[in-house]
């Protein structure tokens, strides 16, 4: 299986787990720059060179030698489940993508179809129920996760733990993994634990932030979403989030973690 979704800097100082939805694009962007001094020109996702990734046949062995002797720092990013699949939706489902095109062709027309969800019209600006939409589509999240229908489940609403343990499972060794909504001092504390060829100020870094204005703006606060049922939903497919990353369950409202990720209960448990 090898190891999908990792990022590696050329000058192999910096080793990232890319989790969707999770400051990726930032993060790929802050790698990027830390060997070349300055950003990709687009999307860090579209980039074929400047940066060593899973997805390109050249880097594999690169990154595999890498991972098994550990001789780079391993990171990832996670972030509050209640906020990312509520950017998920609003992103993925409602956006118009950057190609002009919804998301993965006909996936909007058959959610509309088969769970009644609006998305805004069109091109997403018409106003319509956000919260019963949402719920909606966490019940399609639900059965694409459980049951693997009607498709597989997509890596933006698949569980940030199934992300985070394929690395572990293949034989790689996290060094740090810190939260979203704690972005500075967590990139700052992996920065500062390896020596790049550019120095990085993240005072002066911009966020990419490459989902803005795919989709229309949330309309309410995250606690809203998320009536008894939701929260129940939200429980069954993402309880090893809530668990493992530290995040309130019983308050959606809270964005912000309840306790401090232990490296050893994640090796240990989603290594399994």
């Amino acid at each position: 299986m090898g190891f999908p979704g990792t990022w590696m800097t050329q000058s192999e100082s910096l080793l990232y787990r890319v989790v969707p939805k999770c400051a990726c694009s930032t993060i790929g962007q802050i790698m990027f720059y830390s060997d070349h001094g300055e950003f990709f020109d687009g999307d860090i996702h579209d980039a074929k060179e400047g940066l060593h990734k899973w997805a390109l046949d050249d880097s594999q062995p690169l990154i595999e030698g890498n991972v098994r002797d550990h001789r780079t720092f391993a990171f990832t990013c996670v972030r509050n489940p209640y906020t990312r699949i509520l950017s998920s939706f609003f992103d993925k489902i409602c956006g118009i993508q950057r190609n002009g095109r919804r998301y993965r062709g006909n996936l909007v027309p058959m959610l509309v179809q088969k769970y009644g969800i609006e998305v805004g019209g069109e091109d997403g600006t018409e106003d319509f129920d956000q919260i019963r939409s949402f719920r909606r589509f966490l019940l399609f999240a639900r059965d694409t996760i459980r049951w693997r229908r009607p498709m597989d489940p997509d890596i933006h609403w698949s569980a940030m733990s199934g992300h985070v343990s394929t690395f572990i499972v293949n034989g790689g060794r996290y060094d740090k993994i810190f939260w979203t909504e704690s972005f500075e001092d967590g990139m700052g504390q992996v920065l500062n634990a390896v020596k790049t060829r550019v120095p990085v100020d993240l005072t002066n870094i911009p966020r990419f932030n490459e989902s803005e204005g795919h989709g229309p703006k949330r309309a309410h606060p995250v606690e809203d979403y998320f009536d008894d049922l939701s929260m129940h939903l939200m429980w069954e497919i993402y309880y090893r989030d809530f668990r493992m990353f530290k995040y309130d369950f019983d308050n959606p409202a809270n964005k912000m973690p309840v306790g401090e990720i232990d490296l050893e209960e994640i090796h240990a448990k989603l290594g399994e």
